[in-house]
């Protein structure tokens, strides 16, 4: 026997362990092992039976029942969420600071994007990073997903939106709900049978044609899972709510009705859930309210309306609507501290000097008159030196808030200060022209009495006190949290990122000095004030803000890198946050000495919250990506003055200056010369030319296509076309030589092609 031929039971052993491993949650009897394995002959049968029978002996399987093998549950298995990537490999995040795991394209088995799975490791993998494949889904992410109809005479498919799911739909003809060829759909997956290529859906919802409005705004938000209304029942009860003011109630509350209060709010909003109050005290130092909408007055735990309010735990702003918390009745009115109306609020109440000293504080509930209503941009000119009401209110707050925004810098709290991009649209929601929200002092106002709440509650809640608050709540139980608060909290960056940072500021002259947090901090802020009106303000202001982990909310405090702070929350929004909702909860209990909640009732609240965060600020994204192409769209052929703000192996992005639209200029539409990509610098190099595109550089590009369906903008340097006469004939002469350099960059295979479309 050749000593490179295996003996046949080895063999045996190693094809049957591996057929039982792939199909581990099914038993075989050796009938069906052997038609799957393609044994025909006699004599290979009776091997196979005596290969199952020593596999069994040796502890390798096990005879559920007579004559049926599986395989013993040896392995460790492993859960987490499944992510996608657009080459349908994905990753499967473990957690508890595991690395995640890679899993091959065709070990992915039924699992969607998102999915929670459980998955073995592979111990054949190679290289250092763990591989695995995917056993089972044990719970499905989501069962609905948009995406565009494809008709044929037999059968329709249904190609999803989300490149992260990387299967098509099949829909039977007969469930197609009458929608036409090219049409945005939203179907429901029914099944994905197993050894079958794509899973069986049925369409459930038609939105439209691509590109229309009304169509692309239905499709983000049943993409997101966003509602369009409140049920007949969250509605009713919202109605029956005693919405009245009642003289009990306001006994039981610290009146400042007569106080000068106002609001500062957007010139379009509509719930106002925050009013600042001011009023000299006999000692000459300010008596400063922080009132915030007594959400939790009207809002019981465990009625219909809180369970609708946990399930969204976040207000939703898409370019053209509010997807509220709470229904209009509470968000719009009773809870919205509109002016010349009584209101019941939940208030922070600060003693302090002129030098911004912070003498005492109060908590608890209050009732409100708002004497005015202002906009940002009304207070904005009143802090420039023109007249109007208030003024003298309004310029004491602002001076006080500049104080305690000094106080913040010096404690190492780190200012972004990146424009919002907002859209004037008409009555059918077409954009006329885009603006940018950005922070003036009349927002940091706000900003900076807001923040001082949202710390002196968390410190109340979480920091261990002495005297009167060491007493333990009420009905306390062992195990609970005697200072349980729903933290805001922000981790501090590695130094992994923080050194990609510093390298990267370094090809532009900045220093960073990473030597201690205080000292990231200071140098972060240094950057971004070096950095303003900068050629590459954009991108590193983009990469700094990358370089940062994500705020979540949660019942065990990290503290909060971004501001600085040790104890922070959020009080501030009840209106449109959840997490706010349970902060007032939890802080009236204090006060009452009484027993609100659990830790892990509370942390899983968090984490919804954190996810439903996330999940908003995608759609709100995915709806100005929309609006800034369909404003594109009529601009094919203009030029515009950008700035390179990403730079990959398959293109160069490149953001407008003057209305923040980021496209992409291809690696395969640069002409002129043979462009490589330097990875490591960031940038495209001709190797004819020498001609350089960087991250960073401010580059002229002409608007080439606008793919609403898509979502992208497709851009091409002005540039390429001299290029292409200058440095083309160079080529050609290289060419005819046989030196024609070859194209370096990597292919990518079309995301159709890979679907087998």
């Amino acid at each position: 026997m050749s000593k490179n031929k295996k003996p046949k039971q080895k063999f045996l052993f190693e094809e049957v362990l591996a057929f039982l491993q792939h199909n581990s949650e099914k038993s075989f009897n050796y009938k069906q092992i052997g038609a799957a394995m393609e044994i025909n002959s006699d004599s290979e049968r009776a091997q196979l039976i005596e290969t199952l029978q020593a596999l069994k002996q040796n502890g390798f399987v096990i005879e559920k029942e007579l004559g049926k093998f599986t395989i013993k549950q040896t392995r460790n298995y492993l859960t987490g969420t499944i992510d996608f990537t657009t080459q349908a490999t994905a990753f499967v995040v473990i957690g508890n600071d595991q690395d995640d795991v890679f899993i091959p394209f065709k070990r992915t088995k039924d699992a969607l994007q998102g999915d929670l799975v459980k998955i073995v490791l592979n111990s054949n993998h190679r290289g250092k990073r763990k591989e695995g494949e995917v056993v089972e889904v044990l719970q499905r992410a989501k069962t609905q997903f948009v995406g565009t109809l494809k008709m044929s005479q037999k059968f329709a498919f249904v190609i999803p939106d989300n490149h992260k799911i990387h299967v098509d739909f099949f829909v039977n003809l007969t469930r197609i709900k009458g929608a036409k060829e090219g049409q945005k759909v939203q179907v429901k997956l029914l099944e994905w049978k197993q050894g079958e290529q794509n899973p069986n859906g049925e369409v459930i919802e038609v939105f439209g044609f691509p590109g229309e409005h009304n169509t692309e705004i239905h499709a983000i938000m049943a993409e997101y899972g966003l509602p369009e209304s409140f049920s007949d029942e969250v509605e009713y009860y919202a109605r029956k709510l005693d919405l009245e003011i009642n003289e009990k109630e306001i006994k039981k509350r610290r009146d400042f009705r007569d106080i000068t209060t106002f609001t500062i709010d957007p010139y379009d909003a509509k719930d106002f859930d925050d009013a600042l109050s001011l009023k000299k005290l006999d000692n000459g130092n300010w008596e400063i309210g922080v009132h915030i909408a007594d959400v939790t007055h009207y809002l019981k735990p465990g009625t219909v309306l809180d369970k609708e309010a946990v399930n969204r735990a976040t207000s939703v702003y898409l370019v053209d609507r509010v997807i509220p918390m709470l229904p209009e009745v509470l968000s719009n009115f009773v809870c919205s501290l509109r002016p010349k109306e009584e209101k019941y609020t939940f208030s922070a109440v600060f003693e302090m000097t002129d030098k911004g000293e912070i003498m005492a504080q109060w908590f608890g509930k209050t009732i409100i008159n708002s004497n005015r209503r202002f906009t940002y941009e009304e207070v904005q000119e009143i802090i420039e030196g023109a007249d109007g009401e208030y003024k003298d209110e309004i310029l004491i707050l602002d001076r006080l808030a500049k104080i305690l925004r000094a106080e913040r810098t010096a404690k190492g709290s780190i200012f972004f200060d990146k424009a919002e991009v907002k859209f004037k649209l008409d009555d059918e929601g077409k954009p006329l022209g885009v603006f940018f929200k950005t922070q003036k002092d009349a927002h940091k106002l706000i900003e900076d009495f807001m923040l001082l709440a949202n710390r002196k509650v968390a410190e109340y809640l979480g920091k261990p006190k002495d005297g009167e608050n060491t007493n333990a709540p009420k009905g306390k139980k062992d195990g609970d949290n005697k200072n349980l608060c729903v933290y805001r909290i922000h981790d501090a960056p590695n130094d992994e990122k923080l050194a990609t940072l510093s390298g990267f500021v370094a090809k532009f002259g900045y220093k960073m000095n990473l030597g201690s947090k205080q000292k990231s901090v200071d140098s972060i802020n240094k950057l971004l004030k070096d950095v303003k009106n900068k050629k590459e303000q954009s991108i590193i202001e983009l990469l700094a803000v990358r370089s940062m982990p994500k705020a979540i909310y949660t019942t065990d405090n990290a503290g909060h890198y971004g501001l600085g702070l040790l104890y922070y929350t959020h009080f501030t929004s009840p209106i449109r946050r959840y997490p706010d909702v349970l902060v007032h909860r939890l802080l009236e209990a204090r006060l009452n000495k009484e027993n609100y909640s659990n830790q892990k009732e509370l942390e899983n609240l968090c984490k919804h919250s954190s996810e439903m965060e996330r999940m908003a600020a995608e759609a709100e994204r995915a709806s100005i990506k929309f609006k800034q192409v369909e404003f594109m769209k009529d601009k094919i052929g203009e030029e515009f003055a950008g700035v390179i703000s990403g730079v990959t192996e398959w293109g160069i992005y490149v953001e407008i200056i003057e209305n923040k639209c980021e496209g992409m200029v291809r690696a395969r539409d640069m002409k002129g010369d043979s462009f490589y990509f330097d990875e490591e610098n960031y940038r495209y190099v001709g190797k004819n030319s020498g001609k350089i595109y960087a991250l960073g550089d401010t580059v002229n590009i002409l608007i080439k296509n606008a793919d609403l369906v898509k979502k992208q903008l497709e851009y091409a340097f002005v540039d390429m076309e001299e290029a292409q006469s200058k440095f083309g004939g160079q080529k050609n002469e290289r060419s005819k030589r046989g030196g024609d350099t070859k194209n370096e960059k990597k292919k990518f295979v079309d995301h159709k092609k890979r679907r087998g479309r």
